[in-house]
């Protein structure tokens, strides 16, 4: 996808940077596959804020996906590629042989009209979903599985995609972008190719009220508050509170929060790159 940087001719547009939207093929997303979502404004069941800067924003209709990909064996046909308001990446509507309808992520070079397929056999072509058994090293995946069945859960997002490097057993070594490398059960799927979108990082709003429409309230720095409020607060002029820390006073910026013994730990063979 192209990345279009607009003229000036509002202040909002001075440093608004947008993605060419010709990948999209359709408007408004299949009826039967779309839920009402509410949203809590970051408030909890008695009211109190429990999560600020949440609030606003424009309404959404929640797409239901199929990250389980568990229709083996039946052809589908892309009918649509879609944008998802809930998303980064762009998605995709399948017209399954048997009459069915579903939603998939959109993988890079997925066209209107081609056709994919799950399960045994398949190619290991892109939009398919294959065993990791059966995916051919070095191959570029994404919506992997972390267990059987239970649905994709990594590298989800637009541009994501993970490296099958190696096979042992009834593990596979997967290389993350985040340059994790990680065990997972070969019997897992995953989808061929990368995600769609991938230009999404390269996108700048331009000006505040866009990303109000998104839901997103003004954050305040904890340096700008006063000393009751944050333990960064106060102080002459721009003296920040020492070390970065939270309202709550954890440290933050370079602070590990992961489990020690975490159960997953045995299956990461290195760590993600700072």
């Amino acid at each position: 996808m192209a990345i279009k940087k607009l003229r000036p001719m509002t202040p909002g547009q001075r440093h608004k940077v947008v993605i060419d939207s010709d990948e999209i093929t359709a408007s408004t997303p299949e009826k039967s596959l779309i839920v009402s979502k509410s949203r809590s404004g970051g408030r909890n069941h008695s009211g109190k804020m429990t999560m600020r800067y949440i609030g606003g924003g424009h309404r959404k209709k929640l797409r239901i996906i199929d990250f389980k990909r568990d229709k083996q064996g039946i052809p589908g046909t892309v009918a649509t590629i879609e944008y998802d308001p809930n998303r980064t990446s762009n998605i995709a509507l399948i017209h399954y042989s048997d009459g069915e309808k579903r939603y998939i992520i959109a993988p890079n070079g997925l066209k209107v009209g081609m056709t994919v397929v799950s399960g045994d056999g398949a190619a290991p072509e892109v939009g398919n979903a294959l065993f990791l058994k059966d995916v051919p090293l070095g191959t570029l995946i994404h919506n992997l599985e972390l267990r059987p069945g239970q649905g994709g859960i990594l590298s989800r997002s637009a541009g994501a995609y993970a490296q099958l490097a190696a096979r042992d057993g009834k593990y596979a070594t997967i290389k993350m972008t985040s340059g994790e490398t990680r065990l997972i059960l070969v019997t897992c799927m995953a989808t061929m190719g990368s995600v769609s979108n991938s230009d999404h990082n390269k996108e700048s709003h331009g000006k505040a009220g866009r990303t109000r429409w998104l839901g997103r309230r003004p954050r305040v720095r904890g340096v700008a508050m006063n000393p009751v409020d944050h333990p960064m607060g106060g102080g002459e002029g721009r003296a920040s509170g020492g070390h970065p820390r939270s309202r709550k006073g954890l440290y933050t910026k370079g602070l590990k929060t992961r489990i020690k013994n975490h159960p997953s730990d045995r299956y990461i063979v290195e760590r993600r790159k700072k």
